[in-house]
């Protein structure tokens, strides 16, 4: 291995990964022979190098055929430090979405758009595209940088807002991959006409920094392996958790004095979502306080974060590679003073910070400078047109009309800025003539907070359905609350397909994670603001049983609540061993029945099975069943 401190770390052998790295000669094969062959899909070792390219390859498990070759689609993701994306950009990934696409636009939980469906073929095509467009999908994907976010709010008039966007730009240039890969294969060699790297950016990235920079590379960040696995960082504002920022391998909070001049930064680290099911040495963690460090020194620091991580980081197990294993295993202390040889001195202590609150910034708002921004929210982050609802066609005719820039959210929505006050009248007729809300009074608080990732068809790691299936189930919550008396209360709900966390389910105050077909563990007690992890309470619920499930709990949470205390806060509170205690002697129709036991009935194996089949047919939960049952039987006597 080139990194010689990680090579002495450990006698295993280095993951398959490590070795298709190594032999890519920097991210060119085998994606560079294969993209020319007239072939439907990517080879195992090229798939892995596309990635860092931004691709992911999919099957789309709705078209499966017995016999036939899989339904093999691209995935195309955008790079866009601090959700940035100018007007033209947009505009070209709407029509590669109808041109090559399946006809919509996925906004992601980390600010970027996702283009699905793409054919082999045309993915040369479509990366090109982007590319002269002003846009990237270098290191969207892949063991790497991931994209750098930001608070999306455009506050001219509060500089801390514009130094995140700053800083968040310049750490996207600064760990971006060096190799000559991406333009060699996507666009025949030829360099993009982009912006213009910061000067400190460009020195940072040489300065040697204590053993930071890999000598005599191609790669004198990453060097030949690049990093052990994903690595994502966001830099953020005092207060502003629109940003998940608990949830980031490397957080950078802007520290301003009073008349709002940059000082330094405040760093978090270590925090990681991904886990795998029954594994229980893979788990969510969020990140630690680490230090404090000068506006002078950033870049350094970044770096000896990540030299630290790359070096000393596990290359031998992908489950336990990522920089949240690495703290957890050594701890904060021997983290620091690792990344302290690397820094070159001693880092200063991290500074107060205000309590963290979720914004999402939705609706019409004033930004600072005499102009207006308008957040938009997006279902499930899914921009399409359906019927009456085109908000696909709306976003593409104000951008057409008006040339504005738009920031993307972290909880997948789109913010318009820099908008004309006399244009907002037509905006919005826009907006109204094509059902799209702009006004977040309008919308249901339950899908406002929400969030799920896309899981199936086109997930090649879903497990079961989370962007199709959240609809549904957030209006059976919503009626069960309303049945409760709970009509005003509303909480954050996230749901994935699988483990892995892409819509951060474990910081919500009720996630949904899929464990199997049709199945999921639930966690409970994430706070409102995401900044305090949620816990599992139950490994494998059905989708029918749902209401039953949640019953007892809201019964509870109304009965036992403290003033105006939220569910993530109370389930938080309480415990899950009272939580399980009340749902173990609830009876349904009795919300205060805790003293009660709770009545068990058998039933033979064929009438349980009988019920289930029936249960699951009617999309109901089988208590319901059962009761209705029961109650035409005692009606007839």
């Amino acid at each position: 291995m080139v990194n010689s401190a990680a090579s002495s770390l450990t006698n295993r052998k280095p993951s398959k990964v490590e070795g298709i790295k190594e032999n890519s000669n920097f991210l060119r094969e085998p994606v560079a022979t294969e993209i020319l062959q007239d072939t439907t899909h990517f080879s195992e070792d090229a798939i892995q190098i596309l990635k860092f390219h931004g691709s992911y390859q999919q099957d789309n498990r709705d078209n499966r055929a017995k016999g036939q070759e899989k339904d093999y689609q691209m995935m195309l993701r955008t790079k866009n430090p601090g959700g940035f994306v100018p007007p033209e950009l947009y505009l070209a990934l709407d029509k590669l979405a109808d041109e090559y696409g399946n006809h919509t636009l996925r906004a992601t939980t980390r600010q970027g758009f996702q283009l699905h469906g793409i054919l082999k073929k045309n993915l040369k095509n479509a990366i090109a595209t982007i590319v002269k467009n002003l846009g990237s999908t270098l290191g969207a994907c892949g063991d790497i940088n991931r994209n750098v976010m930001a608070p999306p709010a455009p506050f001219k008039n509060r500089p801390e807002y514009q130094y995140a966007w700053e800083y968040a730009q310049n750490i996207a240039d600064l760990l971006s991959p060096q190799t000559g890969a991406y333009y060699e294969i996507w666009l025949d060699g030829e360099k993009a006409i982009s912006a213009e790297e910061h000067p400190d950016v460009k020195a940072a990235r040489h300065r040697n920094g204590n053993g930071t920079i890999v000598h005599d590379n191609e790669e004198p960040i990453y060097g030949t392996h690049y990093m052990p696995r994903k690595f994502k960082v966001c830099v953020t504002v005092p207060g502003d958790n629109s940003v998940d920022l608990y949830s980031q391998d490397l957080t950078l909070v802007v520290m301003t004095n009073k008349k709002g001049e940059l000082q330094g930064f405040n760093v978090f680290a270590g925090g990681g979502l991904g886990r795998t099911h029954n594994k229980e040495e893979t788990f969510a963690r969020i990140a630690d306080p680490i230090c404090y460090v000068g506006k002078d020194d950033v870049y350094n620091l970044v770096k000896a974060i990540v030299a630290t991580q790359r070096d000393y980081g596990d290359r031998t197990d992908r489950r336990h590679a990522r920089l949240k294993y690495l703290i957890n295993d050594w701890g904060v202390d021997k983290f620091r003073t690792q990344v302290e040889e690397y820094f070159g001195k001693a880092v200063e202590p991290f500074k107060t910070l205000p309590k963290f609150k979720y914004q999402d910034f939705l609706g019409w708002n004033e930004q600072g400078d005499g102009k207006l921004f308008l957040g938009i929210s997006i279902d499930n982050g899914r921009v399409k047109d359906e019927g009456s609802f085109q908000l696909k066609t709306a976003l593409r005719e104000i951008v057409e009309r008006f040339n504005l820039p738009i920031r993307l959210t972290g909880n997948h929505n789109v913010i318009f800025y820099d908008i004309a006050p006399e244009n907002k009248e037509a905006i919005q007729e826009i907006l109204e003539i094509r059902g799209v809300i702009s006004d977040p009074g309008k919308i249901e608080p339950l899908t406002r907070y929400a969030m799920a990732c896309p899981a199936l068809p086109t997930c090649g790691l879903a497990i079961t359905e989370s962007e199709r299936a959240i609809p549904g189930i957030l209006e059976r919550i919503r009626a069960l609350l309303d049945k409760l008396g709970l009509q005003k209360d509303h909480f954050v709900v996230r749901m994935t397909g699988c483990p892995n966390g892409c819509a951060r389910p474990y910081m919500a105050e009720l996630g949904f994670v899929g464990s199997a077909p049709e199945s999921y563990q639930v966690w409970l007690g994430g706070s409102p603001d995401q900044t305090r992890l949620a816990q599992p309470i139950i490994e494998k619920l059905h989708d029918n049983d749902i209401e039953s499930f949640l019953e007892p709990i809201f019964v509870f949470f109304k009965k036992s609540r403290k003033g105006k205390e939220t569910f993530g806060d109370f389930c938080d509170r309480i415990g899950f061993d009272a939580i399980r205690e009340f749902s173990d002697t609830y009876t349904p129709g009795t919300p205060t029945s805790s003293g009660k036991s709770r009545h068990r009935v058998s039933l033979r194996d064929d009438v349980y099975l009988h019920l289930k089949e029936t249960a699951e047919k009617q999309d109901r939960p089988m208590t319901d069943l059962v009761h209705e049952a029961l109650d035409k039987y005692f009606q007839g006597l």
